[in-house]
This record gives C-alpha cells, structure tokens and sequence, in this order.
C-alpha cells in the first residue's frame, strides 16, 4: 500500500515528519497503517511516528492494589457513545488546559467511529461519565489517542479493562510517547523499526472479535 506521507523510517526521532493536510477518513487510514499520527495545533496538523514507541501488551499491564476499590465501583462501556464521550474529552480538556481536540478532530474520530475504525472505552459512576480512552482498531492493534479522567484514576480503570479485554486476542496498545504515567502501568518502549514491523504483522491480521461492543460482555 503506497502512502503520501514520507517514510516513518528516515523521519525525526522526536519532531514531525510531516505537516498539514486534513484529517479526512482516508488520510488517517492513511497514516496509522503507517505507524504515524496526527497531532494538531493552533489548526495546522502536525503528523509524528516517534522513535521509540511506547507500547503495551495487554497482559502485561500493572494493577495496582490501591486502583481495585475503583475497578470494583465504576462501571466501563465499550462504544456505549463515543459522539458524547469524544465531545466529554474536548470539552473536559478546554476548561483544564490547552488542547488538541478541537471540533475538527470530533468529527474526524466521529466518522471514523462511523465507519467502525474508532472506538471508546467509557468509564461511569453512579450512571455519571468520568473518564475513559479511546483510539482505533486495525487488526490486532489498539492505536490509543487520548485518556481523560474527570473521576479519580478513571483513565487507569479504563486501560486496565480494556488490556483485559483485548488479551486473550494477542493484541498490543499502541500508547504513542511514553510519560511517566504510561510507564507506572507497565507501558514499554519500542525501537521504532521494531513497532513498524510488528504494526505490519498486526494490522493484517483478524482481530480475532466482531463487535468491540461485545467484549464489554466478557470480562466479569
């Protein structure tokens, strides 16, 4: 599959490997086969694959004793609404911090969730949406985007409970750039050749469900 951005392989480390464009459905098919992503800011889409990469493998993720109380007492949602958890991100992150999620990337990630690519991990307490994460799915890869978390430790429930989901398939999550909280849950990096060719192996692969929405069934 021919791409119109540059290769992965020769780009900066740490910087951009490209910029512009939009984020149309066949653009960000586009990108994440490649192991790229975009990140927009001010209005101009800036698009990374980073060297390394920070990953998961699902049965590897760190549960630490102080977060069962929280995985006991919030209720997780897989695609229960992704318009309006997608929405909760941008409007959560406005009235906290600068953020990337403007009303372009909503209805970008929307269609994408339309078209059966973006998916979200929605966490609630009493009946109330605190947090979650969501990202896309191509294979047997979760390509993470955001993690938010209005409740405490709601994007840490929602990690945990998605790693549980996805690893009796052999997925991995791709978490993009390690911090300091991606590493306290047993992210690790990756050489970024290496992340390449396993995205390669991954993404053509089955992965292995029909419905996101059904693996929510499966995890008592």
């Amino acid at each position: 599959m021919n791409s119109i951005f540059p290769n992965p392989l020769t780009a900066p480390k740490d910087a951009p490997l490209a910029y512009g464009g939009d984020l149309s459905s066949e653009i960000l098919l586009d990108a994440y086969m490649h192991g790229i992503f975009p990140w927009p800011c001010d209005g101009v889409i800036f698009w990374h694959s980073p060297d390394p990469r920070a990953i998961f493998y699902p049965q590897n993720i760190k549960i630490q004793k102080s977060l069962r109380p929280f995985l006991r007492d919030y209720r997780v949602k897989f695609d229960y609404n992704f318009a309006d958890f997608i929405n909760f991100c941008k409007t959560h992150r406005e009235q906290n911090e600068p953020t990337w999620i403007d009303q372009n990337v909503v209805d970008s990630y929307i269609k994408m969730h339309e078209l059966g690519y973006a998916h979200s991990v929605e966490v609630y307490y009493n009946d109330e949406l605190i947090g979650g994460l969501y990202g896309l799915i191509f294979g047997k890869i979760f390509c993470g985007e955001s993690m938010i978390s209005k409740g405490k430790n709601a994007s840490k429930v929602a990690l945990i409970t998605l790693a549980k989901a996805l690893a009796k398939y052999d997925f991995i999550i791709d978490a993009q750039v390690m911090n300091p909280h991606l590493k306290f849950m047993g992210a690790q990096d990756l050489a970024r050749d290496e992340f390449l060719t396993l995205l390669k192996i991954k993404s053509n692969q089955s992965s292995g469900f029909e419905n996101f929405k059904d693996l929510e069934l499966n995890l008592e």
